[in-house]
């Protein structure tokens, strides 16, 4: 019988429900949303699945125990009740990060301190052995403390998922790939959609609604920690990769074009394209906003400059008021912008059909969606 893991991937505040469902393709059982994760259930194949495929979670984490913990005593007692010597072998780095939110073990060194010499002394004693070189393979594990309350977790992604491995370089204020894919689904790109972006900086919307179109899975390009893992055999990615390639749909009918002031950023985001394996789908070009030209058939993802982003508010909010005058002069089926303008909708001359409250990184934001195109004058 396979072992059962409980899986926590964090995501971006806003986005938990395009996770989750995200998640249930992938045929995950008793998926939980919480502000700002989503948890659920699998086995080892999953965890493998969900780095490979999972396009808005920022990793994915093995949650060992939960326990309460206001006491040094008690954080020891709870993680050294982990049976570590069944997960992480002898030789096997295993650095501790953590945080803590309204708990009496605030002092995240400390607590951080505790966790390691906990498992310093679960692993000792399992293996035998009084030395632990930390030589081997990465196994982070991850606490998290909140109202008294810890969580003790192995971060089986290593680096974060944003990181694709098609985005070598950035312009000056990125959108998180993560983030990207989640307006991408709120935007319901399909695979014959044509998607625009006036500002595509190094291309990242474009690109991430092409994969999401051509379902190339966004974990393709790189490696994650848990391949490295011994209770994830190697043939249980090569198994999931295969999947993952069997699935991609290279007769999409899709196309993408992004166009930016900034000449230097759509030379980086036809490099990004191409990296990520969608250089024929998405085109990019030297425009200024003033001259955008709105597709009728598409779906316009953006990420305008706003203030607390680059610097200056009123310029921010000039480009806003361009960009509806643009777009209500010649309106697609859709417009969703992320922006943390509060007032972007009088800026840009029209109230949003909805919007959606979302967090980039620490920053919030609404995401304004426009997809009811007005009436034409008689």
């Amino acid at each position: 019988m396979p072992t059962t893991y409980t899986l926590v991937a964090p995501c971006f505040f806003g986005t938990e429900h395009t996770l989750s469902f995200e998640v249930k393709r992938l045929g995950a059982q008793n998926v939980r949303v919480t502000d700002g994760r989503v948890a659920f259930d699998g086995d080892a194949s999953l965890i493998a699945a969900a780095n490979l495929n999972l396009r808005t979670a920022e990793r994915v984490l093995i949650l060992l125990k939960t326990f309460p913990a206001t006491t040094f005593d008690e954080l020891f007692d709870g993680v050294n009740s982990i049976p570590w010597e069944d997960l992480i072998p002898a030789d096997a780095q295993f650095p501790v990060k953590g945080s803590s939110l309204s708990s009496q073990l605030s002092s995240v060194p400390a607590c951080q301190s505790i966790v390691k010499k906990a498992v310093v002394k679960r692993l000792q004693a399992g293996h035998k052995t009084s030395i632990l070189p930390e030589t081997g393979a990465l196994y982070k594990i991850r606490f998290s403390l909140r109202k008294n309350v810890a969580e003790i977790m192995l971060d089986t992604s290593g680096d974060g998922l944003h990181k694709r491995g098609y985005r070598k370089n950035a312009t000056l204020a990125p959108i998180k790939e993560t983030l990207a894919a989640a307006i991408a689904d709120l935007g319901f790109v399909r695979r014959d959609s044509v998607v625009q972006d006036p500002f595509c900086g190094s291309g990242t919307m474009v690109i991430e609604a092409a994969q999401k179109a051509m379902n190339i899975a966004p974990g393709l390009r790189r490696r994650f920690a848990a391949e490295q893992f011994d209770f994830v055999p190697a043939s249980l990615w090569a198994e999931e990769r295969q999947k993952a390639l069997a699935a991609v749909r290279p007769d999409a009918a899709f196309e993408g074009f992004g166009s930016d002031i900034d000449p230097a950023a759509v030379a980086l985001a036809t490099a990004n394209a191409k990296l990520a394996g969608v250089g024929e789908r998405c085109h990019f070009e030297v425009r200024d906003v003033k001259d955008f030209t709105p597709q009728p058939q598409a779906i316009v993802l953006t990420n305008p400059p706003y203030g607390e982003r680059l610097g200056d508010a009123a310029e921010a909010a000039a480009l806003a008021r361009t960009l509806g005058q643009v777009w209500n002069a010649a309106p697609t089926v859709g417009l969703y912008a992320i922006t943390a303008d509060a007032d972007f909708e009088a800026h840009f001359g029209k109230k949003a059909a909805k919007r959606r409250k979302i967090y980039n990184g620490m920053i919030p934001c609404q995401l304004y969606m426009y997809f009811e195109r007005p009436a034409k004058k008689a």
